[in-house]
């Protein structure tokens, strides 16, 4: 299922925005991404005609079980991601800008080795609490 940068990005934005606000605008898609309502317009066209989503006229955005999936494992990259470069000392702003770049690019394996190396980090600071 490769699809490219802007339709994952779009489907991100997307997931966010129904977590966020329970619903999906192209306005507010617009105005997540700093992109014009025109743009917004031809990215749902082509992502309605692929099966990632469904839309009525004048109606919200609901993604469909394909556009979610890849929404997610996008978004969870880039939680993922943003987590290690926040490990390593990158201010969070720039973390975030980072991992949108890399989400896109990284390899399953190497996305595996963060997941794991974040996991270990996450575990270590929860066992390392003083609860007793």
């Amino acid at each position: 299922m490769k699809i490219q940068k802007s339709a994952e990005d779009y489907l991100e934005t997307m997931l966010i925005l129904q977590e966020e606000h329970g619903y999906i605008r192209s306005i507010d898609i617009a105005k997540h991404l700093g992109v014009t309502k025109p743009s917004v317009s031809y990215a749902v066209k082509r992502l309605k005609e692929n099966g990632y989503i469904k839309m009525e006229p004048n109606g919200p955005i609901t993604l469909t079980p394909d556009g979610l999936k890849i929404a997610q494992r996008v978004y969870e990259r880039h939680k993922t991601i943003t987590a290690l470069l926040e490990m390593v000392g990158v201010d969070k702003a720039q973390a975030e800008m980072d991992a949108c770049e890399i989400e896109h690019v990284i390899s399953h394996e190497a996305y595996v080795a963060i997941c794991n190396h974040v996991n270990s980090k996450r575990n270590e600071k929860i066992g390392n609490t003083d609860f007793e």
